[in-house]
């Protein structure tokens, strides 16, 4: 796993600051902020959405994305994802043509052409449109107790971003031992988690049936309904799921997990993956 300097400086931007504490005079000094950017993805030569993120790894982000909607069934799907020529300084970089063997679903309304960087179903138009599509996993992966509160700390080492602004989210995936694999940071929650399924798509090593996702905020539907795509079976979380993340993950079999700190955890769901 390696993180590019190239990566860190998209990812975070110089401001001035003005810190005011309640016991000593107002002082200026240099910080940083994380970086939100647009990013318009095409098909076709057709915008389809708009992803507010954090810039780097886009292709693995727009992979990551077209899986999650069920636009593609696997890597292979995509011929090519490209920078195509762009008539605007504010467009450069921040658009990708993607060329498809076949859709399995056309965008044809059902979404709108925006996506913020809260929010992972922003656009859906009605509740028939957030079914999760995917099937109950059914992988023998246990992980001892001792091993996944030592996870929080491993992810948090390994977030160059979050370190230098505060901002960012980060999703990582680890083995049953407690390694770090791999690890995406974005302002968005269910950016970072489509990175890093993008990331694993174009390895080949979907479904993930094998590893843990941790993820440093809150869980909410996007974040489950992503995992089971992928073929996450356990799925972690510093922060608290919702009850529709309670609900996902009890009829798709994924063993959910909540505030997860180095004294314990929450289980929600599906507990018997997780060994004393």
């Amino acid at each position: 796993m390696q993180t590019r300097d190239a990566d860190i400086r998209a990812a975070c931007a110089p401001v001035r600051v003005l810190t005011l504490r309640s016991d000593s005079a107002g002082t200026e000094r240099a910080d940083a902020v994380a970086v939100e950017a647009p990013l318009e993805v095409r098909i076709g030569g057709k915008p389809v959405t708009v992803l507010m993120r954090t810039p780097g790894h886009d292709e693995e982000l727009v992979t990551g994305f077209l899986f999650g909607e069920g636009v593609i069934a696997d890597a292979d799907d995509i011929i090519s994802i490209q920078r195509p020529a762009v008539a605007s300084d504010r467009e450069r970089g921040n658009v990708v043509e993607v060329q498809l063997m076949v859709s399995r679903r056309v965008f044809d309304g059902d979404r709108l052409f925006y996506s913020s960087s809260s929010c992972g179903i922003c656009g859906k138009k009605s509740i028939a449109s957030i079914e999760v599509r995917g099937t109950p996993t059914h992988s023998p992966l246990t992980v001892s107790s001792a091993t996944l509160t030592a996870l929080p700390d491993r992810l948090r080492a390994a977030q160059p971003a979050f370190a230098r602004t505060g901002g960012v989210h980060a999703s990582g995936l680890f083995t049953a031992d407690g390694a770090l694999i791999e690890v995406r940071e974005d302002v968005g929650r269910h950016n970072a988690l489509d990175k890093l399924v993008g990331w694993a798509l174009d390895r080949g090593d979907v479904p993930l049936a094998d590893r843990v996702l941790l993820v440093s905020g809150r869980v909410s539907y996007e974040l489950v309904q992503k995992a089971i795509a992928a073929g996450i079976p356990i799925v972690a979380a510093v922060g608290a799921p919702s009850s529709f993340a309670v609900d996902l993950a009890e009829q798709f079999g994924i063993t959910l997990i909540g505030f997860l700190r180095a004294s314990g955890m929450n289980i929600y769901a599906n507990p018997d993956r997780v060994t004393a």
